[in-house]
């Protein structure tokens, strides 16, 4: 059922010219992944930063509170160009996207990631006063940085993947496959 809603979802996106314009254009696309793949590192360069300074890792003399509220403001820049421009890839070529198990993967990453650092940024504001100065933070703040590491890393690799076709519907794949893909066409002609 949610394949089936996906699929139509994105063979909706695909039918409009904006789309095709996009996918079709001999720059505008690489600008658009080009533009994604920068502000990505804008936005992971100043959160690696702050999580390893959470992790007691680099700058354990300069207060965790001064280095999350300078780096804030450029790696929030970062990420919604980064949320604009993935969405941009995605309207491109929605159909072969909703239909890959890298971008499932990385969606539910992505969403594990969001929850992990709004969790984290207000366990973190809430008690900085306690721990601001200490070289090494408490431990709850610890675990919450490596799991943004974790989940971010996981984010990278998974994107990246999207672009190969390991497991795309026009192979040859068991059927749980083609669930976890959204093969939707693929699940029925077995049935």
């Amino acid at each position: 059922m949610l394949n089936e809603l996906l699929l139509n979802l994105a063979r909706w996106l695909d039918s409009q010219s904006w789309s095709t314009s996009i996918h079709e254009s001999i720059y505008l696309y690489s600008w658009i992944e080009t533009t994604h793949v920068l502000t990505l590192m804008v936005f992971l360069g100043m959160l690696f930063v702050i999580d390893l300074r959470m992790l007691g890792a680099i700058f354990p003399n300069v207060p965790a509170s001064t280095i999350a509220q300078r780096l804030d403001k450029p790696m929030m820049i970062g990420f919604v160009v980064m949320l604009i421009t993935g969405f941009l890839l995605y309207y491109a070529i929605p159909v072969r996207t909703t239909q890959s198990l890298w971008f499932r993967i990385k969606v539910v990453l992505l969403i594990a990631a969001g929850i992990n650092a709004f969790l984290f940024r207000a366990k973190m504001q809430a008690s900085s006063n306690s721990w601001d100065l200490d070289p090494i933070p408490p431990k709850r703040i610890r675990i919450g940085a490596a799991l943004s590491l974790v989940l971010w890393a996981g984010v990278v690799i998974t994107g990246r993947t999207i672009a190969y076709d390991w497991f795309d519907c026009h192979k040859q794949l068991p059927y749980f496959m083609y669930w976890a893909a959204g093969c939707v066409d693929e699940m029925a002609a077995l049935q």
